[in-house]
């Protein structure tokens, strides 16, 4: 038998079963009306697009081919996102799939836009930009007559390219010069050499990786191999510089790490949106070096997927980052081939090192930092001087997962001459940062020797 008490307690919880279905369908409603409405409003987008691609067809002063008009549209779509998204024509996305094997024709520049204005990253070591002198952070005001100012990268790449002998000229702004000036640079066939190495004085390695191709793995493996041979048994030290190295290849990146990485420990990991884009590297079992000790150098000019070997060295304690603050590229782009044959490169995912670090903006922070001997001496003017990710119109801003601030590891300050020679077999001994390096390693092998090695 009810009583008065239970049947009130039955009423209050059959109305809050009641409140509780009704807040559940007002929810459900208003989410679909936020999809409905977020669906109308790209609707609405796309009307307006071909609204406007009608009035440019049919009022415009010149008749103009449709597929131009596409292709821009999606041009401009893909650079408002950030300054690494970019579409590619037929030829421009051919002429892509021939740079990641280290051949084309042009001059050898790896650059970026900083402020509207189409700025150098690097030069391309042993190239024709390389050896007039061109260096990180110029603007290139013109090539030829035609002035750059927000020209496309995709146009600057093809007015830069063309026929071995032929010449052009670059109209350059740098910090210093009192007004532009004029680099007349002559074309070339661009075989940008991976890797190249010597063995230094007293067994100690020096291997330069100029870009991150499809074999840089395997002619890094020969190199090793080719110095061990030189030596008559393992190396006592190795220098590992990247300075100037624009990137390239991830899964590059990750080999030429997992020759150093214990087996079985992160070298990197990436995260995106899509299911896809969330992918961890690890190092494989077998084919490792020994424990010598290692010193990488980097500067300004050393992004992405240097960035990502230096991370990952850096925070398994496996080397010593000796140089300048890196650039700061810690994003991955996807090429994605359309149905013309053009193509996507779109970004995806930021990646972090094994600790959680986030290069995005930041780059990497040398534990021993050699700054160069022409900067200025006033720190603002320093930074400057070297066009970095955070510096780039559009870019995004990393978020690290180790939960710690970003520490800066300054032992010690030096100047330095200008980045490695045409030939670091001939010049390494005039190279301060090289020599510097050197002197570490030597240093690390004395006291190891003296056994007081921690």
């Amino acid at each position: 038998m009810s009583t008065p008490g239970s049947k009130k307690t039955r009423m209050i919880a059959g109305f809050a079963v009641v409140v509780a279905v009704l807040v559940a369908f007002i929810s459900i409603s208003s989410q679909r009306r936020c999809s409905a409405e977020a669906k109308g409003s790209d609707y609405e987008s796309i009307e307006l697009f071909t609204d406007v691609m009608a009035i440019i067809k049919k009022s415009y002063v010149e008749e103009v081919d449709t597929k131009k008009l596409v292709y821009g549209a999606i041009n401009g779509m893909l650079t408002s996102l950030d300054p690494h998204s970019s579409f590619m024509t037929p030829d421009s996305y051919k002429e892509m799939k021939i740079d990641t094997r280290g051949a084309f024709g042009g001059l050898g520049i790896e650059i970026s836009i900083k402020d509207g204005m189409l700025t150098v990253i690097s030069p391309i070591e042993d190239t024709p930009a390389f050896k007039a002198g061109i260096k990180s952070g110029d603007q290139i005001l013109k090539i030829d007559e035609k002035f750059t100012k927000d020209l496309n990268i995709n146009d600057a790449v093809k007015r830069m390219r063309g026929q071995k002998g032929t010449k052009v000229t670059l109209t350059i702004m740098r910090e210093g010069f009192d007004r532009p000036k004029e680099f007349t640079l002559m074309r070339d066939v661009i075989q940008v050499k991976s890797v190249r190495s010597h063995l230094m004085d007293d067994g100690y390695g020096y291997v330069r990786i100029a870009q991150f191709q499809e074999k840089t793995d395997e002619d890094l493996a020969k190199a090793l191999k080719s110095m061990k041979e030189q030596n008559k048994g393992d190396l006592k030290g190795l220098i590992l510089d990247m300075r100037n190295d624009p990137g390239g290849l991830l899964d590059q990146a990750v080999r030429v790490a997992d020759h150093f990485v214990p087996d079985g420990q992160l070298i990197v990991y990436t995260e995106g949106r899509e299911k896809d884009s969330k992918m961890q590297f690890t190092a494989r079992k077998g084919g490792k070096e020994s424990g010598y000790p290692i010193v990488v150098v980097i500067n300004g000019g050393s992004a992405s997927a240097s960035e990502i070997v230096a991370g990952a060295l850096q925070d398994h304690k496996r080397a010593i980052i000796m140089g300048t603050q890196s650039f700061g590229k810690g994003s991955v782009q996807t090429i994605i081939p359309l149905s013309d044959d053009s193509g996507l490169r779109l970004t995806t995912a930021r990646y972090y090192t094994p600790k959680g670090r986030s290069i995005q903006a930041k780059g990497i922070t040398p534990d021993i930092i050699v700054e160069q001997l022409e900067l200025p001496k006033d720190t603002a003017k320093k930074d400057s001087m070297h066009l970095r990710e955070k510096d780039l119109e559009n870019h995004f801003v990393g978020e690290d997962k180790s939960g710690e601030a970003d520490s800066k590891k300054t032992d010690t300050k030096e100047s330095v001459s200008p980045p490695v020679s045409l030939k670091p077999e001939d010049n390494l001994k005039n190279d301060y940062q090289v020599m510097r390096a050197l002197d570490l390693l030597k240093g690390w092998g004395l006291i190891k020797s003296m056994g007081v090695d921690k």
